[in-house]
């Protein structure tokens, strides 16, 4: 069984068919999702999810493109919603120097203070960093928060070893199965499976061989195929370590 850790199913790609879509991912082997926010829509949209899906479950938190949206009042309402059964996870948070759809001194006051959040709470952090790696590793290092996931994976070796000394874990989707990711394909081959928590960011960032494709839950098979390939392990096993970790990681039993 397959547990997808970050999934968008509250975007309107997701529109015409979401019902028939979630409901049908378990004749897939996928028994467990995580709908991960981008802002306070889609994080109490994601909340929604949960509670009308018995094998969803909920993140909160606002995307560093959306920083510049944020009020003060949205802390407090992130630390409630954090309090709800089924949200496991604050995020994604982070920075996102490649697009600068917020000013950068905006998504660096808005990152620390949901990190701040995140010292308050038993619940992980979701963590997003695009062309950001050090400063992001920076900012999490000089908080107290030790336990979370780095979504979509993009840094060094020597940094993923590093954030699982500090007790986090690698997020792993389809970026695996592109032709350009020597280097995360060394991440993969040199960490512990058990570090390893595996998503596919739907809709976005398909794997091959349906890249270019709106991406969904279904194609985790795609992902620990490849990781299984790469470690030289059967798939079987990738699945039931992935499993069992993202269990353990959004204390869900």
């Amino acid at each position: 069984m397959y547990f997808e850790t970050h999934a968008h199913y509250d975007d309107k790609k997701f529109d015409d068919d979401r019902k028939e879509l979630l409901l049908g991912l378990k004749n897939h082997n996928v028994g467990y999702v995580v709908n991960v926010g981008a802002d306070m829509k889609s994080s109490y949209d994601s909340i929604k999810m949960a509670e009308k899906y018995d094998f969803v479950y909920a993140s909160v938190g606002v995307h560093p493109h959306e920083a510049i949206n944020v009020k003060e009042e949205d802390y407090k309402t992130l630390e409630k919603w954090l309090q709800h059964e089924k949200v496991v996870a604050l995020g994604e948070i982070g920075l996102d120097f490649y697009y600068d759809f917020s000013p950068r001194d905006v998504q660096r006051e808005v990152f620390a203070k949901q990190l701040k959040i995140c010292e308050n709470v038993t619940k992980p952090v979701i963590i997003h960093s695009r062309e950001a790696s050090q400063e992001v590793f920076d900012m999490i290092k000089a908080s107290k928060v030790r336990k979370g996931v780095v979504h979509a994976y993009s840094g060094s070796l020597e940094m993923a070893l590093e954030y699982i000394k500090m007790g986090f874990y690698i997020g792993i989707g389809g970026v695996l199965t592109f032709k350009n990711a020597n280097k995360l394909l060394n991440v993969v081959e040199n960490i512990p499976l058990e570090a390893i928590l595996i998503e596919t960011d739907s809709p976005y960032l398909s794997p091959v061989p349906v890249r270019g494709t709106r991406n969904n839950s279904q194609n985790l098979k795609y992902i620990v195929k490849k990781i299984s390939e790469i470690k030289q392990i059967e798939e079987e096993k990738v699945e039931k370590i992935t499993l069992e970790t993202a269990k353990k990681f959004f204390c869900i039993k």
